[in-house]
């Protein structure tokens, strides 16, 4: 039996880089870690020449000491990209190439130790977090913002990785990837999907004045009156009363004196 037909293809089309990511990142850890090439030393060394290339591959290099690091990567950057290619699918690739590139550029930029080598795929994860949750706010659209709160939900206690509190810890990273994934919700707010819009607001933007109701209330009240009014004339009935004139004194002396 073909049960293909009863997945939703938008989800499974939203998979496909997610599984890609995290197979790369895999490839080569395990290729480190079997032939070991020290590629740590293709991370990011901040504010050196050399350390320019890790910009590109900062990403795809994980610790080889145990596989804590890649595995703990591993998980939230499925659920991420997924999630992101789910919901932002017009803007998914711009979003995660800025979140690659400009996280990577800004450690280059503002880290100061510059004999550590910046490596793992954190400083990106940071960068979806931040763009689904603060897009998801500032769209107003519900099934974006539930999607905010369940990257809480999962993440929120990450957001103590943008302190120095542990030695050995990009905390830059997690900075510098949290802040280009807030800017990075600001700056594709006008694309991919959007709340969809009442019929006031379309009468609005199309200049359509919205009627007045009130003056249409008052109308109609005075209409009513004045069919009432109408009707209790047509019923009135006008009864005229004749009333003969009584005759004067003078007229019926008058009278006498002609007797006589």
């Amino acid at each position: 039996m073909n049960h293909n037909n009863n997945f939703d293809p938008t989800l499974r089309h939203a998979i496909y880089p997610a599984v890609l990511v995290v197979f790369i990142m895999w490839f080569v850890f395990l290729f480190d870690f079997i032939l070991p090439v020290d590629l740590y030393k293709w991370g990011i060394v901040a504010q050196t020449f050399k350390g320019l290339r890790g910009i590109l591959f900062m990403p795809l290099i994980h610790s080889t000491e145990d596989f804590k690091h890649i595995f703990n990567n591993s998980i939230p950057v499925f659920i991420l990209i997924t999630a992101l290619f789910y919901s932002y699918k017009q803007v998914a690739w711009r979003v995660l190439f800025s979140s690659w590139i400009l996280t990577g550029l800004f450690v280059w930029i503002f880290a100061v130790d510059a004999k550590a080598y910046h490596i793992g795929m954190s400083g990106v994860i940071y960068a979806l977090i931040g763009f689904l949750f603060t897009s998801g706010v500032i769209r107003r659209y519900f099934p974006l913002q539930a999607l905010s709160l369940f990257v809480v939900f999962l993440y929120g206690s990450l957001i103590w990785g943008i302190f120095p509190m542990e030695p050995r810890v990009s905390w830059q990273g997690h900075l510098m990837g949290l802040i280009v994934g807030i800017w990075s919700a600001f700056y594709f707010r006008s694309e991919g999907p959007k709340r969809p819009k009442y019929q006031y607001e379309i009468e609005k933007e199309m200049g359509i004045e919205p009627p007045d109701l009130e003056g249409i209330y008052l109308e109609s009240l005075h209409s009513s009156e004045d069919e009432k009014n109408e009707i209790n004339t047509s019923n009135t009935k006008v009864v005229y009363h004749i009333v003969p004139a009584k005759k004067s004194h003078n007229t019926d002396k008058t009278s006498d004196n002609e007797k006589k």
